[in-house]
């Protein structure tokens, strides 16, 4: 698995997505991205990545697509519409990027080209992920975990939710 990080300026959301696939389709590596202010740290892809991956060999799989699998892990949800909400957005857009298989080096490189070098990683909208992962003030209160702990358990919980 490679992360890649950045910004983006996103004229053409569709445009933007297409040339990422390319990327994919390249190097065959299984490419990813996201908004990066819904990802509240590398923790949360790896471990979307991790049961996305794990539930696809054993035949348990929600989505066709190997990308779409990562992506609602990582917004702990099955509902594809409502998962795509921490996909990129037009405008300047921070993003987390994430290679699995093929030539992971190869996509990487070419998703860096795409962005300008920013760190994006543990900087999450925290009001954008508490609205997004419908986490409240009593739900944090009820913890001695951070938000990123609450995050990380809906992307586990997903494969329960069945």
């Amino acid at each position: 698995m490679e992360l890649v990080e950045g910004e983006a300026t996103v004229e053409d959301v569709d445009g933007f997505l297409s040339t990422v696939g390319e990327v994919g389709e390249a190097t065959g590596a299984t490419v990813q991205v996201f908004d990066g202010r819904y990802i509240v740290d590398r923790a949360h892809v790896e471990r979307a990545v991790e049961l996305a991956d794990r539930e696809r060999g054993r035949g348990a799989a929600i989505a066709r697509e190997p990308a779409v699998e990562i992506l609602l892990y990582a917004a702990g949800r099955r509902q594809i519409d409502r998962a795509l909400g921490m996909g990129v957005s037009a405008g300047e857009c921070p993003v987390v990027a994430v290679a699995v298989g093929g030539d992971e080096a190869a996509a990487a490189r070419r998703l860096r080209a795409l962005l300008t070098p920013a760190e994006t990683l543990g900087s999450p909208d925290e009001s954008r992920v508490r609205a997004f992962f419908d986490v409240t003030d009593r739900e944090l209160r009820a913890t001695t975990g951070t938000l990123a702990d609450v995050v990380h358990e809906r992307v586990a919980l997903l494969v329960v939710e069945r």
